[in-house]
């Protein structure tokens, strides 16, 4: 039986509802699909099941014109109705996996989601499960210690034991989900130089270093070498101390290929790995590569689950 994947649209404003029309066009094979958003912008998209949702707060009837303009928090009410509802549908067993169009963490903060972003806002809908954000290519798999802080932030936020926690769970997942038997992580550095002997900072050393051998992991090497490393096959998956070196490797590697993995769920969640391109949105223009992507990806973790 193939797995069935819930598809959310994002953000109404941004470039989601039109990725997912044209990647539900022409979908990845092997999987069942069920759309989640507004009435309005899921009624003509091709899926085998749609589930509309609505906004508590009421407004006018929304439109595929009208939802450009929408209030910021009408939009992030309506994003945000659209992920409770693919979470519930996974945590119920109804579908295998969700994939995550982008949204605006603003609107969904106005609209009272209190969350830095998806990951650990499905984190808290599974029960307060603990997750890690993985960013994954054909290139490369980089895990973020820390995402949605302050760069200020990263030096208290950071401890061996949140290194050694998020180590835990990429290498459950790379094995349960990718097949790994003895996953190779690498750490890669906090400060220039991994510190060049503290000269730099301390942190790699005192903080990384015992992460590094509980782990049973490489490293700390410095961040201009350790994704180059890993890219080339050394290394499964880089443990990236901050949100910003993370991102930027994988962009950098494979920009409109690299999909967003939340590892520690009970189910698979994928995501492209872009925002909501409010920008470019309703003009036709929006690449869908890592939507599909994030499709493609899902239902591959999802069959691996299931033993298929």
């Amino acid at each position: 039986m193939p797995p069935r994947i819930a598809v959310t649209l994002g953000d109404p404003r941004g470039i989601g509802p039109e990725i997912v029309s044209r990647v539900l066009a022409d979908p990845p094979a092997g999987a069942e699909y069920v759309v989640v958003g507004p009435a309005a912008l899921i009624d003509d998209l091709p899926a085998a099941t749609r589930i509309a949702v609505e906004d508590p707060g009421g407004g006018p009837a929304l439109t595929n014109e009208s939802r450009l303009t929408l209030a910021p928090e009408r939009a992030g009410r309506l994003a945000g109705r659209a992920v409770e509802q693919a979470a519930a549908l996974a945590l119920g067993g109804e579908v295998s996996a969700i994939v995550t169009a982008p949204v605006e963490k603003r609107a969904l903060h106005l609209a009272g989601y209190s969350y830095p972003g998806h990951t650990e806002w499905l984190a808290a809908l599974a029960g307060g499960v603990d997750v890690a954000m993985m960013l994954a290519s054909d290139r490369l798999r980089v895990v973020l210690v820390t995402t949605h802080i302050p760069l200020k932030d990263v030096p208290r936020a950071l401890s061996s034991e949140r290194v050694i926690a998020t180590g835990l769970i990429t290498q459950r997942a790379l094995q349960s989900w990718w097949g790994i038997p003895a996953p190779r992580l690498a750490v890669c550095a906090v400060n220039p130089h991994a510190g060049e002997g503290g000269l730099f900072g301390d942190e790699d050393r005192t903080v990384l270093g015992p992460a590094v051998e509980a782990l049973g992991a490489a490293g700390p090497f410095p961040a201009d070498t350790v994704f180059v490393r890993a890219m080339r096959g050394e290394f499964d998956a880089v443990l990236a101390p901050y949100h910003d070196v993370g991102m930027t490797a994988i962009k950098v590697a494979s920009f409109g290929r690299g999909v967003n993995i939340t590892l520690g769920l009970p189910f698979v969640r994928t995501a492209p790995d872009h925002g909501t391109a409010f920008d470019i949105a309703g003009k036709g223009i929006a690449d869908p590569g890592s939507m599909r992507e994030a499709v493609r990806i899902a239902i591959q973790l999802a069959n691996r689950r299931m033993g298929g």
